[in-house]
């Protein structure tokens, strides 16, 4: 249910207010805008009766959320909401375009360190490394795992740059304390237990839609997160499996216009593991920054052909630096 108080409300009345609703045991969100307060109610609200909620002297207007998403609906957050990364306060959600750019897995601490330098020196604001790796087969590379951690941090220490890197179990949570966002991968986007576990932080999540999930379910996978305390969730569109086989997965480009839509949490999509192919990363970059992507996560490794996991969908940095450049003008265009 959403409460739309009047402008001329006293800060006392709201307070009286939404005490008398947390005594039915409903949970009181406020969203504060400029000229508007709102009221968010969660929880069973069917016992609560609208027309009595009307007759509050400071109450607007009272409406019912039919979507089973509540935190990240945007009826209840009209605003679009910016999430800040790092002690820099690097911005997602804010109507630029973050970069978020990396190898899918660190290797060793010459290559993430020449990695994060290059990045950062093309414009990437975030970077992007994987210590845990989830391989579809038990024999592939797994990553490094906790020393990939160290050598991430050493890569920050180096350059600056905030990391994301994707948390696997619960049981590693505390070797991310300093990492800056918490990825939680596509297998993992209905690991309600890992959800609520990162929701109890207050670090940004970048929450990846699963291979054959809907929208709905990327969104009720949030409301997770967010039911627990942490509002800083990013929404990452990063393909599903279709039928067609040419491609790693297929981008549900649509994905972005609607979820800015139904949602006020930002968006970004990630080319790599869209297409599986590095050719295709250009193109789709672009169609992302068109059609108002908040941010992309590209794959970039120093040597994509000798890279120990997803080097087929890696930019090497001459690839990266051109897409870099014709995002910029695309951008400056729109």
């Amino acid at each position: 249910m959403i409460v739309i108080l009047k402008q001329n409300a006293k800060k006392e009345d709201i307070e009286k207010f939404t005490k008398q609703i947390e005594a039915k045991g409903i949970k009181v969100s406020p969203m504060v805008g400029e000229h508007t307060t709102i009221l968010g109610f969660l929880g069973d609200t069917t016992r609560l009766d609208m027309d009595d909620i009307m007759a509050v002297d400071i109450v607007e207007s009272v409406r019912r959320v039919q979507e089973p998403f509540k935190n990240a609906n945007r009826k209840f957050h009209p605003q679009d909401t910016v999430v800040r990364v790092g002690k820099q306060g690097v911005p997602i959600g804010d109507g630029r375009l973050a970069v978020l750019a990396g190898p899918c897995s660190v290797e060793s601490e010459e290559q993430i360190i020449m990695v994060a330098k290059e990045v950062k020196r093309l414009g990437a604001t975030v970077l992007r490394g994987g210590a845990f790796k989830p391989r579809t087969s038990p024999y592939s590379f797994q990553g490094m795992q906790a020393d990939g951690i160290k050598l991430l941090l050493e890569a920050k220490k180096e350059t600056g740059l905030p990391i994301v890197s994707e948390l696997m179990s619960i049981r590693h949570i505390d070797l991310f304390a300093d990492i800056d966002i918490i990825q939680i991968g596509a297998r993992n986007m209905q690991n309600f237990e890992l959800l609520k576990e990162i929701g109890r932080c207050d670090k940004p999540v970048l929450l990846k839609r699963g291979l054959a999930n809907t929208m709905e379910e990327l969104l009720m996978s949030a409301e997770y997160i967010m039911a627990e305390g942490n509002q800083n969730v990013i929404l990452c569109e990063r393909g599903i499996r279709t039928f067609e086989t040419y491609t790693r997965n297929t981008l549900d480009i649509t994905a972005v216009p609607v979820i800015k839509k139904l949602s006020h949490l930002p968006i970004v999509v990630d080319p790599s593991h869209a297409s599986g192919q590095s050719w295709l990363v250009e193109p789709l970059s672009k169609a992302a920054a068109v059609i108002g992507a908040d941010g992309l996560i590209i794959e970039v490794h120093n040597d994509p052909k000798h890279a120990l996991c997803d080097g087929a969908q890696s930019l090497d940095f001459g690839q990266f630096e051109k897409v870099m450049g014709e995002l910029k003008q695309l951008r400056e265009t729109v």
